[in-house]
């Protein structure tokens, strides 16, 4: 029961992967945090998004824009040790119940107000921030892509360009956070079998989104980002709900 758990959590995931270049973590998470133990499945999450940038990366290929996504590296750099240190002190619980409340709020809005202008104010510090976090909700369970997803679609990037800097952080943050796994034993020999079936499950699924991925518009991929991060709050507050109940029970 476990393997089909892990497995249709994978494929579901990988799609949408190939499909916006992130979303793996987000998905998946959907799915086992309901049935796997939250360490495994941050495991899972980290190794499965890992997979699909690799593939995703191999089959879309493009120019990357560096000097644009430099700043969101140079911070999910910093981000991602950030996100360690303050893992055993940080509430995760009220971290992804605010952050989903957040994402429910603006999300939709932005689906809703059309055209709005491109946010210049901050520059590259503020992508730099934006990579901080991702890189942080990186080490909290493959999460990197949420934040600066959000944020390239306020600053009005276009479709290639949001793609490439999404993917090409993801694959560079999500690299840097499996190594730290490793050496911090989030990662352990035991897990080797649920993380082989995460590898086989997400292969044809994220080749099966990039290919839908390259027929859409700018516009659709917008929507199809602010959609999945509009679903992403959703499943953070929902996944947090029941421990919420239960303080406030207490």
């Amino acid at each position: 029961m476990e393997i089909f758990i892990i497995a249709a959590g994978a494929v579901v995931a990988g799609f949408v992967q190939g499909l916006s270049g992130f979303g793996f973590g987000l998905v998946a998470l959907s799915i086992w945090i309901w049935f796997l133990p939250p360490p495994l499945a941050a495991a899972l999450s980290v190794f499965g998004s890992l997979t699909g940038q690799i593939v995703a990366a191999i089959t879309v290929k493009r120019t990357v824009p560096w000097a644009v996504v430099a700043p969101f590296l140079a911070g999910g750099v910093l981000g991602v040790p950030l996100g360690l240190i303050l893992l055993p002190h940080l509430d995760v619980t009220i971290f992804k119940a605010a952050l989903g409340a957040v994402l429910l709020v603006v999300c939709p809005l932005l689906l809703m107000s059309g055209r709005l202008p491109a946010i210049t104010v901050g520059g590259r510090s503020s992508d730099a921030i934006a990579g901080a976090m991702g890189g942080a909700m990186s080490a909290l369970g493959g999460l990197s892509g949420v934040v600066p997803s959000l944020w390239s679609t306020l600053r009005g990037f276009d479709k290639v360009t949001q793609r490439h800097v999404i993917q090409t952080f993801n694959l560079s943050i999500l690299a840097f956070t499996f190594i730290a796994y490793l050496a911090t034993g989030h990662i352990t020999f035991g897990m080797v079998p649920q993380l082989a079936v995460v590898a086989i499950a997400v292969l044809v699924p994220v080749l099966i989104g990039a290919r839908v991925y390259a027929g859409i518009s700018d516009q659709q991929f917008k929507r199809i980002v602010l959609g999945l991060l509009t679903a992403s709050g959703l499943v953070m507050l929902l996944s947090t709900a029941p421990s919420l109940w239960t303080r406030l029970q207490g």
